[in-house]
């Protein structure tokens, strides 16, 4: 099952184990449960001194194996099997629960600890999902760290009657002693916080009591740590406050235009840009949602950033970078289905839908790779695109058309998602030549047209424009004094990761002009 190359790898991990660890494997007759068999038995033999496995257990999911530190009372339990992207996920597994210290912060590891009650997770996944390994990693770990916490990942395509039952239709999907928990990607803190109701006031506190920054970057994507890099090399106290490190960049798979790297997929290129920003003196308060700016009260004053957990930072200078969010198709039916038939991630929901029918809304360039990845995997897809012809790139649209099982409408205007018992069965779209009405049976809808800016929180103090847009200069100075905007939430023209990133390193070198020439304010 794994290759020489693999086997190597994991075999230098393994050395790292110093804990005796048990597995035991609850199998079956059939080829996923050979399948198990196997690859746990490669593990093992790659560290069989402190390894051991059984094959006698006797739970009711088939297969699945838990991971147990021998002598203590952890439960973690793979249903099906960890690789694709949740290969990580398992070896990570087995190093924490052989005694290697996660890279987790020592308060957070407290905190785990400290968790009351009893907590019974089932996080399902899919082993194409780059958003799930956050959310399994996150509850593996811990599940290893406090007995109370139960975690079982399951891969949902080999439990497909599973799947069905509890109608889920996304994933990551997540629930806590049966009822449902959260979707989409969740980071470790992100879970606990959830569940420790006191931290939101313990941060407001820590975030409010911190010394004024000469910069503030609010948003973490490209952008942010563009300027974060910009800003602290230039020897000046600098923060970022970010609801998720990363942003949109998150949920990208395929990275192939950024100059100078080859390939890579979004994930990845957001840890690059977390381990750039953490090399120099960076302040990053992640999870943090910011609710309202208050400009300075003079030229040289300190300008507050209100968050949503009731606490505030200040700063001389605010470079907004906030990005932005998948556009909604904004129809009937939408809302009411989403998560159950009407998804945003192709990638990560994909496998979900394999043998079904399924439809793409948009003919840019994502909604056009994801009708390309979904013909892979269902059984038909159809592309709705409002405009009269597609706007994806040449080299996409020619791929598209060459695909047997793919079906596609320009000059359509989608008018409702359609569904029956919870989920999606139909999305109707409308002839805008003819005025003719179309109805088209199927099992899943993916909406691809394009974004929105964070921006809603900003309204009544910066200037935006008709579309959402923080109105920016040449130089990324918004109407406010000391405050500059960099990315995807501005008018700067066309959302790309290079842009933004370009934007950042601009936005903090006028903020830096700014400081050197304005005095601060006594």
């Amino acid at each position: 099952m794994l290759d020489d190359t693999l086997k190597t790898q994991l075999a230098a991990y393994l050395e790292r184990v110093t804990l005796p660890i048990e597995m035991v494997a609850s199998l079956g007759e059939d080829s996923t449960s050979v399948e198990m068999r196997d690859l746990l038995q490669t593990i093992q033999g790659l560290r069989s001194d402190k390894i051991t496995l059984r094959t006698d257990g006797t739970d009711a999911r088939k297969p699945s194996f838990t991971l147990q530190r021998a002598g203590t009372a952890t439960s973690l339990r793979f249903a099906g099997l960890p690789l694709g992207h949740e290969f990580t996920s398992l070896v990570l597994a087995l190093l924490w629960t052989g005694g290697h210290p996660p890279k987790v912060e020592p308060e957070v590891i407290e905190q785990i600890k400290a968790l009351e009650g009893d907590f019974n997770f089932e996080v399902y996944m899919s082993l194409t999902c780059h958003n799930c390994p956050d959310v399994v990693q996150a509850l593996s770990l811990m599940a290893i760290l406090n007995p109370k916490i139960k975690t079982t990942v399951i891969e949902g395509g080999a439990f497909q009657d599973e799947v069905k039952v509890r109608e889920i239709m996304a994933v990551p999907m997540v629930f806590l002693n049966g009822q449902m928990f959260g979707s989409g990607r969740m980071v470790l803190e992100e879970i606990v916080a959830k569940l420790d109701t006191g931290a939101a006031a313990r941060d407001a506190e820590k975030l409010s009591a911190k010394a004024p920054y000469d910069v503030l970057m609010v948003g973490g994507g490209p952008a942010a740590a563009a300027a974060a890099v910009y800003a602290a090399r230039k020897g000046i106290r600098t923060g970022i406050v970010a609801e998720r490190f990363g942003g949109q960049v998150n949920d990208t798979l395929a990275i192939e235009n950024y100059i100078s790297v080859l390939e890579t997929d979004g994930p990845k290129f957001a840890m690059g840009l977390e381990a750039h920003t953490r090399a120099y003196d960076v302040d990053i308060m992640n999870l943090q949602r910011a609710e309202q700016i208050v400009p300075a009260s003079q030229p040289g004053g300190l300008i507050e950033v209100k968050l949503a957990n009731g606490g505030s930072l200040k700063a001389r200078t605010v470079i907004l970078s906030t990005g932005a969010r998948w556009r909604n198709v904004n129809v009937p039916g939408e809302q009411e289905y989403k998560n159950k038939g009407v998804a945003y991630c192709p990638h990560c929901d994909g496998p979900l839908y394999k043998g079904k029918r399924t439809a793409v809304i948009g003919g840019g360039n994502s909604g056009v790779e994801a009708a390309i990845d979904l013909a892979g995997i269902v059984a038909h897809v159809t592309l709705v695109e409002f405009a009269d012809q597609l706007k994806a790139d040449a080299v996409l649209v020619n791929k598209l058309k060459s695909l047997p099982n793919v079906s596609i409408h320009t000059n359509a205007q989608t008018t409702e998602i359609t569904g029956l018992d919870g989920k999606v069965n139909g999305l109707r779209y409308k002839d805008r030549a003819t005025g003719v009405e179309h109805l088209v049976e199927l099992e899943g809808v993916f909406v691809q047209i394009g974004l929105v800016p964070n921006t809603e929180w900003l309204k009544g103090t910066v200037e935006l424009s008709k579309f959402g847009e923080v109105v920016v200069d040449a130089k990324a100075h918004t109407n406010l004094p000391g405050v500059f905007a960099a990315g995807d939430c501005t008018t700067v023209p066309y959302k790309q990761i290079v842009i933004a990133a370009g934007d950042g390193a601009k936005a903090a070198l006028s903020a830096f002009d700014y400081l050197i020439r304005t005095p601060a304010a006594v």
